[in-house]
């Protein structure tokens, strides 16, 4: 018999050893290591790899170190440098796209442009940096396209099956209804945590300069190898393709800018802004759709309620009836006794007449009680909470109406 124990210690060992890294020209090669020389060659602790651990559940966030940014969103675990993107389980199928999608955005792309000098006859090569971010903001962006597209994917699905679903539950309420709705709303309050995460993920981010100015990987690494910006050229600028054997004067510019403007993060603060925006409408589906429910539900609650009262006018009905035929068997059970009655001697057409009045009697108090019950009716509402239904069934009504036209 197999050891089941050993085979998911196995399995742990190899999530924890599963990673592909990225190098600045896009290429992939999957690495065989442990965590600590993960941790060594990033410059981490072992808290910030406890984080995109994939056995260990931690919410959406982004970090940033000294060295390194900690990438914990959604599906996507990575640890990204200045010009290395270490990506974890890139054989999960939701991280198969991101992987085709890191090979293929991560390379600057340059654009060479040759000009003539008549004059010279010499050929002046120019290079001009066409892809601003640098490498690390371009594998952060791949990042936060991917987890906004796969939740955006999932919130159109969750509205795919709730609509429908509440539709069926308002027409006809059964378990089976209430059950599909019941699961649809454990679905959606499980996805709005998630977005809701990483929505504030990103707000904090934006409401930090400092924290965004953290992520600024190719800035320190370059301040750290030239601090006088004069000498050498930013780290990002290293995993370009070299196509000039110069620095062109476009490079210079751009690391003149990183190393004058080292509180600037508007290019980060685009970057961020772009995906909160994308999130944020989601989250508004989310919520949209969370208000339908809300309002399906109250709607279903005034059916219950009118079903109550339907109950309750049947048991009054029944109640009344019950209490004069009490009254009419009274005198039949009276004139029923063996008991001598001298004043019904030669009488006997009195019986008669007592059956026909006791009848009429008992006729005429429930004809009686039922006009009392309608004509206090609104006592009758007020005592069973009708009156509080019918003033929420116009506004869920009305909710309702307005969901479905737009």
């Amino acid at each position: 018999m197999p050891d089941s124990g050993g085979g998911m210690k196995n399995k742990e060992v190899a999530a924890g050893r599963s990673w592909m890294l990225f190098d600045a020209t896009g290429q992939g090669r999957i690495l065989d290591v442990d965590k600590y020389v993960i941790m060594h060659r990033v410059d981490i602790h072992a808290r910030d790899l406890r984080i995109i651990d994939p056995l260990l559940s931690y919410p959406s966030s982004i970090l940033g170190r000294e060295k390194a940014i900690v990438l914990n969103l959604e599906h996507i675990k990575a640890i990204i440098t200045a010009d290395e993107v270490f990506l974890r389980d890139p054989s999960d199928e939701h991280v198969v796209p991101v992987v085709e999608e890191l090979c293929r955005r991560l390379p600057a792309a340059n654009i060479v442009g040759h000009s003539q000098d008549k004059a010279n006859g010499r050929h002046e090569a120019e290079c001009v940096e066409e892809d601003e971010f640098p490498f690390e903001f371009r594998a952060l962006e791949v990042a936060l396209e991917a987890t906004c597209s796969f939740l955006d994917a999932r919130t159109t699905d969750l509205e795919a099956a709730a609509y429908p679903a509440l539709d069926e539950l308002t027409s006809k309420i059964s378990s089976r209804n209430l059950d599909k709705v019941r699961k649809v709303k454990s679905a959606m309050t499980r996805l709005t945590a998630r977005v809701q995460k990483v929505r504030d993920e990103l707000e904090q981010l934006l409401d930090d300069d400092n924290d965004m100015a953290d992520l600024y990987l190719s800035r320190k690494s370059a301040g750290a190898s030239s601090p006088l910006g004069g000498s050498g050229r930013a780290a990002y600028f290293h995993s370009s393709p070299a196509v000039c054997s110069k620095v062109s004067r476009a490079s210079k510019a751009s690391v003149a800018t990183f190393h004058g403007n080292e509180d600037d993060v508007e290019d980060l603060e685009m970057l961020l802004e772009a995906y909160f925006k994308q999130i944020d409408s989601t989250l508004n589906k989310l919520i949209t759709l969370r208000e339908y429910i809300d309002d399906t539900e109250d709607y279903i609650n005034f059916q219950l309620d009118n079903h109550r009262n339907q109950l309750i006018q049947l048991e009054l009905f029944l109640s009344s009836a019950t209490v004069c035929l009490t009254l009419y068997s009274l005198v039949a059970g009276i004139f029923g006794m063996n008991i001598p009655y001298s004043w019904n001697d030669g009488h006997g057409y009195i019986d008669k007449w007592v059956i026909i009045f006791g009848g009429a009697s008992s006729l005429m108090l429930f004809i009686s009680i039922i006009y009392y019950a309608k004509h206090k009716s609104y006592w009758f509402l007020i005592s069973t909470g009708s009156l509080d239904s019918i003033s929420t069934y116009f506004d869920i009504s009305r909710m309702v109406t307005l969901h479905r036209l737009f």
